[in-house]
């Protein structure tokens, strides 16, 4: 079955430098732009949260600064990105206020979706945004990027920040409108598939290369992405970039490839924390409140009667109740030190303890996996 893009809470959207900028002329396809704001909107308006991942500053860049076309430097790709990521900036302000959404610009490199410590940061902060009705508009950091200024496009990039803020649906708009059994512009007899149920070696020996200058990546980043993304419990589809209003597009039915999933971000995560991490410490806790976990709530600094162990911020550590046993494992919010400090106390005691105003929750619930019964 195939999803419809109305029946998604949390949408990623990703643009690449090809899809963006107008090669001739170096600008951003502003008509584009704004017809795709339009759908970003609507979304939105049906009470949608929107996340944007955008290529587009190198590009930007290198016109503004009228560098030759081909093959530039490391300092001349981030020079180029320097300049052309206010161009970029400004375009998304621009089209996203005409439609009275508020932008907002985040910049990362791969290590902060990789680090746990850096990746909660930035997770917590598009959390926020998201709270407050903000778009978020991404971009690798090119202009201090080393080997990630030549890793490809945004794709994978795309996929991890879906992920990180477990959008149910990521969408890749591209300069081919799906996934072939073979590269079309080799292969005329080359057919769409519509839906990737599972990827298999199969599916990834289908994909192609890069076909446009402005590309980075090409198809096969496009299925390592929907690997990435479909892992983690999202939804994507790669359709084509180069229509107008893509995303109506879509759901008019037209020419895509959805990769499913079995699984949804909570789930998904939830299974990650519980089998693949791990625990560094553990939070004893009190009856109170290994019911309450049980029961779906957070873990509060006031239901905590010991800390052992040696983790940091953003470490896994199992969570034990008063006869020891182990009630599940979650991701903490405090290193060990200022664990410790907080314990038995009332989350509004936290900024008078530690001086600075942390997160109210020792354990939020979307960062734990319980076990034995209530929510996993």
């Amino acid at each position: 079955m195939i999803p419809a893009l109305a029946s998604f809470r949390r949408l990623v959207v990703k643009i690449g430098s090809a899809i963006l900028v107008d090669q001739a002329e170096g600008q951003p396809r502003h008509e584009w732009l704004a017809a795709l704001v339009d759908d970003l909107a609507r979304h939105a308006g049906r009470g949608a949260e929107i996340l944007v991942v955008s290529s587009g500053a190198i590009a930007l860049g290198r016109s503004l600064l009228k560098l030759p076309k081909g093959a530039l430097t490391l300092e001349a790709s981030q020079a180029a990105a320097a300049v052309g990521q206010i161009a970029l900036a400004h375009a998304w302000a621009e089209a996203l206020g005409k439609r009275r959404l508020t932008a907002a610009q985040i910049l990362v490199t791969l290590r902060d979706t990789e680090e746990r410590r850096r990746y909660l940061n930035a997770r917590n902060t598009i959390a926020k945004l998201l709270e407050m009705k903000c778009v978020p508009v991404v971009n690798e950091n090119d202009t201090v990027a080393t080997s990630e200024i030549r890793y490809g496009d945004n794709d994978r990039l795309a996929a991890r920040v879906a992920t990180m803020a477990a959008a149910d649906c990521l969408v890749l708009l591209s300069d081919i409108d799906g996934l072939y059994t073979a590269p079309p512009s080799q292969d005329p007899h080359a057919k769409l598939i519509p839906v990737v149920p599972r990827i298999t070696a199969e599916i990834e020996a289908v994909a192609g290369d890069a076909a446009s200058e402005l590309s980075r990546g090409g198809m096969r980043t496009k299925v390592e992405a929907a690997k990435i993304a479909v892992g983690g419990g999202t939804a994507m589809v790669i359709a084509s970039g180069h229509v107008m209003s893509p995303l109506a597009h879509i759901e008019a039915g037209g020419r895509c490839t959805w990769f499913l999933t079995s699984s949804n971000p909570v789930t998904a995560r939830k299974k990650w924390i519980a089998g693949q991490l791990e625990p560094r410490g553990a939070l004893h806790v009190d009856a109170g409140a290994a019911k309450a976990l049980r029961g779906g709530a957070s873990l509060l600094p006031a239901g905590v009667t010991r800390v052992e162990g040696s983790f940091a911020r953003g470490d896994a550590v199992i969570i034990r109740d008063p006869a020891g046993a182990e009630v599940g494992r979650g991701i903490v919010a405090y290193d060990v030190g200022d664990a410790a400090q907080i314990a038995g106390r009332k989350s509004r005691a936290i900024e008078g303890v530690l001086g600075y105003r942390g997160r109210s929750e020792m354990i939020h619930r979307d960062d734990m996996a319980l076990f034995g019964g209530g929510e996993a």
